[in-house]
């Protein structure tokens, strides 16, 4: 099991994530409420700006205070658009 650092010494399973989006989309914010609503919220940004959300396997939506490259760099998934595109 490969654990990932999401900041501020908090860790996650990379097995676990499903994705991980900018917090600016409506419906990436209605789906924060809806979690929030659920109890299904994860706040791991400690106080920080919320700059990626992630979302689990288990339903669980995780904020985080770290760029979402930053994120799928640790994961070992650093993949760029002119990687796809090949």
């Amino acid at each position: 099991m490969q654990l990932i650092n999401i900041g501020y010494g908090n860790m996650i399973s990379a097995s676990r994530i499903v994705a991980i989006v900018s917090p600016e989309a409506a419906p990436v914010k209605r789906l924060v409420q809806t979690a929030r609503d659920s109890g299904m919220l994860i706040d791991a940004s400690c106080g920080r700006k919320t700059r990626s959300v992630i979302v689990t396997d288990s339903d669980h939506v995780i904020l985080s205070a770290l760029q979402i490259e930053t994120l799928t760099h640790r994961a070992g998934g650093d993949h760029s658009v002119e990687e796809e595109e090949e």
